[in-house]
């Protein structure tokens, strides 16, 4: 890799680039890097006001004469380590913004689908599923995590009916590594969690597809099909490598609840295991905020509230409080009202600072009911007087497609 820093001018078909100088939530671009291959892609790069960019010679054309601003030393690749040498202590990683996770994110997320979707493939072909070539990808997603949390879950919240099952493993995954870490489990037992969500559903390999993709009300045979999906993932597992005794139970009973009225073996309070229980939050609140064949998800604050009015007798109390806090009180992606009446969409979670202060993109005036030039206000900044008074429902205000405020057009895009 030999990397170069020219002026946007300087650009020309041809050339690799490695990276914009530039946010990569304010450029209109899917990939990080890309080849420059396209005249109207040159065009696009150029109206987005970008003054400078990285290209990568070795991928592509080097500049026509000496208009480098800045060169890079080559960058030696290293051997890719063992498989037992790629976990890392999860105390280690650094976390980062939002803005700087978002495009690996992005890229795990593709990748994270194509594997789930091979897997998932094979047990429904009937052929055994090797989970101990899923853990690499399970430590990504965590890796992912705690950088930010924000990013890989947002973006895996962002499905097609045709990839649901699939991205909702991947999602889960997620949810179930945050929550541990919430809950103050140690390393493995999060792998083994996040091991958990990835294959929670593999089951419904076993319910026929129309059934699975119906966008009407099921049956009372076709609803019965669909309660099958934990027990057939449990054999399915069991007869898998490299499957623990974790994801064994998730996988038989997620849909267990606190008041036993769930199932397979309509399991009460403390006969469920604490993985069951945390499978039972994750699977719960990822699939009320996507969008299905049938209905239309909730705002991510909006199924909190609606999870909260079903804690008494569904979720475990410490459990369910635990991921409020693993994702915040206002979740990626949820429309709120500002005390100035501005709306806006939270964008990042502020942690360390207050989780009732995230960053907001604003976009719209409640006042004049007119789009506004979009704003990102950190609420927890110095002199910020302004503050959430209120989660907002997009339909009530006639908005649409807010996702692109936090993610980006070309983002939501390629997920819709």
């Amino acid at each position: 890799m030999m990397l170069k820093k020219i002026e946007v001018n300087f650009l020309r078909k041809g050339m690799y680039v490695q990276e914009l100088c530039s946010s990569w939530m304010d450029t209109p671009f899917w990939k990080k890097s890309f080849m420059l291959d396209d005249p109207a892609l040159l065009e696009k790069i150029k109206s987005t006001g970008i003054k400078e960019v990285w290209i990568d010679i070795s991928k592509g054309l080097d500049v026509l004469r000496e208009v480098v601003v800045e060169v890079m030393p080559p960058v030696v690749e290293l051997p890719q380590l063992p498989k037992k040498q790629v976990a890392v202590a999860f105390d280690k990683i650094v976390p980062v913004s939002m803005d700087a996770e978002m495009g690996r994110a992005a890229s795990i997320v593709g990748e994270s689908k194509k594997a789930v979707f091979s897997m998932f493939n094979e047990a429904r072909m009937g052929n055994a599923v090797d989970a101990e070539n899923a853990m690499p990808l399970v430590e990504e997603i965590a890796g992912s995590v705690m950088r930010n949390p924000g990013a890989l879950i947002g973006l895996a919240r962002l499905k097609t009916a045709d990839d649901y099952t699939y991205m909702h493993s991947v999602a889960v995954c997620a949810l179930m590594i945050a929550l541990s870490r919430k809950l103050g489990l140690d390393d493995d037992q999060t792998r083994e969690a996040g091991l958990a969500g990835l294959l929670h559903d593999i089951g419904k390999m076993a319910v026929p597809s129309e059934i699975l993709n119906k966008p009407g009300k099921l049956t009372d045979a076709e609803f019965v099909s669909v309660k099958e999906h934990p027990a057939a993932g449990h054999k399915m597992l069991l007869e898998a490598k490299g499957v623990g005794k974790i994801a064994l139970d998730v996988c038989l009973h997620h849909h267990e609840k606190m008041d036993g009225s769930g199932y397979p073996m309509r399991l009460s309070g403390d006969e469920i295991s604490l993985f069951a229980k945390m499978g039972a939050v994750c699977d719960v609140y990822d699939a009320i905020t996507s969008n299905r064949p049938y209905k239309q998800g909730w705002c991510p604050a909006e199924s909190l509230g609606k999870m909260s009015e079903w804690s008494k007798g569904h979720f475990d109390p410490v459990v369910f409080q635990a991921f409020i806090k693993s994702i915040g009180i206002y979740p990626v992606g949820t429309l709120v009202r500002l005390q100035s009446g501005r709306l806006g969409v939270v964008v990042e979670q502020q942690v360390v600072k207050s989780i009732l202060l995230p960053k907001v993109r604003v976009f719209f005036s409640s006042k004049s009911l007119s789009y506004i030039t979009p704003e990102l206000l950190d609420l927890a900044g110095p002199g910020l007087q302004d503050k959430i008074v209120a989660r907002e429902d997009a339909s009530k205000w006639g908005l649409k497609d807010i996702s692109r405020y936090w993610l980006g057009e070309i983002v939501a895009a390629k997920q819709s």
